[in-house]
């Protein structure tokens, strides 16, 4: 199997369209269709539709797309930490899986610290919501992740870093406020934005509501966090959130937020690393600055109502 034709694969399968991905592989159409074909008789299966719009995996095609990401990025972190080891410095790609509350605040610091400290490590930064984190954790994808707690795996070993209380998030003229706890029976008839299952705040939400007999409607779901805050912005109704995920526009004034109470619900974010493969210097090192990142933001006060739990 080459490695040409699976860079073309999965170039082709992120584009869905042979002509796009040869300019960015820079090479002529043919010679992208022709490495296609040859991996399909190498796999011994089609990879690929021919649909008048485009490409479009086929099964076969689905379950070569992971292994081929991760055949790929293993060996882009032993060409960069030989390289690295052959120049006597410590380097090598690390890449590491942040939660979308989590990303703005955090990614640019660490990526600051790492340049200054280990120029020879290369960070890539993967963003996805805790269950799929824990996939990528699990398969190889990512070395490292901020997940929430609830997430638990025996592949994975833990350490709780911050605790954050859950807030009521609303547009401005909701009128919600720091020292006004809104209790979840307070929520009974509004109309809620919530996560998508099985979201770890839609998890814990749900569970809070079980505990209490208490039923929300909820008008809206999603699985992007800017869907939604575009929808509370937009006055589709209320969410219940971490005051981290809209601290901007906290700040701002944009939306504004009240502590969850009665029950009062938090959720934990711990650092989650694999315990089936060892864990390399510059990963270990880089994830003592992704600590020191993160810890530094709640000392600052940036990281709000976040409250430290590690050494």
């Amino acid at each position: 199997m080459d490695l040409k034709h699976l860079r073309a694969f999965l170039t082709v399968a992120e584009t869905g369209n042979v002509t796009r991905a040869a300019d960015m592989l820079h090479l002529v159409q043919p010679a992208v269709s022709r490495q296609i074909r040859l991996l399909e008789e190498d796999i011994g299966a089609p990879l690929f539709e021919r649909e008048r719009h485009g490409m479009v995996l086929t099964e076969a095609g689905k379950a070569l797309v992971g292994y081929a990401r991760r055949a790929l990025l293993e060996l882009d972190r032993a060409r960069v930490e030989i390289t690295g080891t052959a120049a006597g410095s410590v380097s090598g790609l690390v890449t590491l899986g942040l939660l979308p509350s989590t990303v703005d605040l955090v990614s640019s610091p660490l990526v600051a610290a790492v340049a200054a400290a280990y120029p020879g490590i290369r960070v890539r930064i993967a963003v996805g919501y805790a269950g799929t984190l824990l996939q990528w954790l699990q398969s190889g994808e990512v070395d490292a992740a901020l997940l929430y707690g609830a997430e638990r795996s025996p592949d994975i070993q833990t350490t709780p870093l911050i605790e954050e209380a859950l807030w009521v998030i609303g547009p401005r003229q909701a009128g919600l406020a720091r020292g006004r706890p809104v209790a979840l029976a307070d929520l009974v008839g509004a109309r809620l934005v919530l996560p998508s299952a099985p979201h770890g705040i839609r998890t814990l939400v749900e569970h809070a509501c079980a505990v209490t007999h208490i039923t929300l409607d909820i008008s809206a779901e999603t699985n992007a966090l800017s869907v939604q805050r575009a929808l509370v912005l937009g006055g589709h109704g209320l969410t219940i959130l971490p005051p981290i995920a809209v601290a901007d526009d906290l700040r701002a004034r944009r939306l504004c937020g009240a502590p969850l109470a009665r029950p009062a619900i938090s959720r934990t974010i711990v650092l989650a690393l694999p315990t089936h493969r060892s864990t390399a210097q510059h990963v270990r090192l880089t994830v003592e600055l992704l600590v020191q990142e993160a810890r530094r933001a709640i000392a600052s006060g940036a990281w709000m109502e976040g409250r430290w739990l590690g050494d």
